[in-house]
């Protein structure tokens, strides 16, 4: 390298890292970049209307990129937002490993991070708000092992379980507490399957498994994104029945979302352990404000808030950073008209 091109290198990172350090602009300003992992499912459309409502609340200015579920494209858009010099950066991660080098990037030139709905594996962050996802997951083996035993009089049977990304904390914890639950009924097989979260990888794995097991009893899904892509392909095999019918195949999953809520009210689907998806974004940068304001950043005992669903809410120490998992409700057809369930939101539009 000659001297030249040395020089353009020192003075491209001197307005990098000026660009970078996460201060209050001249003009009052304060700027945060969201970070979607994709806005092409209602759940993550959700979870950023509910930071858009909070960023308007306090006068903030929010950028959002979409990384349509590429974690390279992910850890671009964020070295673009760093680049443009937000003040913070609010991050669902498409990958909890892939995007630690954007936090540790972060961390370099001292811009807080908040992640929402997962965690990094490595960086330090403010903050991670998320559903208590291994509690969604405990709730639905609870709620399948109920179904289980009212079919056939003990719990057992053989439960099919499609599970989201491997490389998210949020499938590992919605896996463990599933099969947690699982694991003291030896009775029941458990036949796991990673779909990445796809739809159309649900359907497909759903095909798959009942050519080989015919009699399966139930399907748990880790998001009811994958659960939309199964419902109607159970509907194209002919193995759909109503809820109640001898032949019907038990199906609990974990979201809360609209088209759930729907199958759930026609009888076809049995449960779903809701999240209050539009409290994440208000919750992390509710504690984003209060960081700016000099408040410490709560570590451990529990968040509380009136009137909120989700509260109290437990606090609780990572590697990366304190966590907060916002409690999630069972749904079925006894409470799934229920206004504060955000699948309802806006479903008269």
């Amino acid at each position: 390298m000659n001297l030249t091109a040395k020089l353009v290198t020192v003075l491209l990172t001197a307005v990098l890292l000026a660009g970078c350090g996460g201060k209050k602009k001249e003009d009052g300003q304060i700027r945060i970049g969201y970070a979607a992992p994709t806005l092409a499912d209602e759940g993550q459309v959700a979870i950023r209307q509910g930071a858009v409502i909070a960023a308007e609340r306090f006068g903030w200015e929010l950028t959002t990129t979409d990384a349509e579920r590429d974690s390279a494209k992910q850890v671009n858009q964020i070295d673009a937002l760093l680049a443009k010099g937000v003040d913070a950066l609010v991050i669902v991660p498409v990958d909890s490993a892939a995007l630690t080098v954007a936090v540790e990037k972060a961390n370099k030139y001292k811009v807080p991070v908040i992640t929402i709905d997962r965690k990094t594996t490595g960086g330090d962050l403010l903050l991670t708000v998320q559903s208590d996802n291994y509690l969604a997951g405990e709730q639905a083996g609870k709620r399948m092992v109920e179904l289980l035993v009212a079919k056939h009089g003990e719990p057992k049977g053989t439960v099919l379980e499609l599970q989201g990304s491997l490389g998210t904390n949020v499938a590992q914890l919605r896996g463990k507490g599933f099969n947690d639950v699982m694991k003291k009924h030896p009775g029941i097989t458990v036949i796991s399957k990673p779909t990445d979260w796809s739809p159309d990888k649900g359907a497909m794995i759903t095909a798959d498994t009942l050519t080989v097991h015919p009699n399966l009893d139930g399907i748990y899904w880790h998001s009811d994104a994958i659960g939309a892509g199964v419902v109607p392909a159970l509907e194209r095999l002919d193995r759909l029945k109503p809820v109640g019918d001898p032949g019907h195949i038990f199906l609990v999953g974990i979201d809360g979302m609209r088209v759930m809520l729907g199958y759930i009210r026609d009888k076809k689907v049995d449960a779903t352990m809701s999240q209050n998806l539009l409290d994440l974004g208000d919750v992390a940068l509710g504690i984003l404000k209060d960081h700016f304001e000099g408040k410490a950043v709560p570590d451990s005992g529990m968040v509380e808030k009136e009137g909120a669903a989700w509260s109290p809410a437990k606090v609780e120490g990572a590697e990366t950073g304190p966590l907060i998992n916002l409690s999630t409700l069972p749904v079925d057809a006894g409470n799934v008209d229920d206004p504060g369930l955000w699948g309802n939101f806006k479903k008269d539009e």
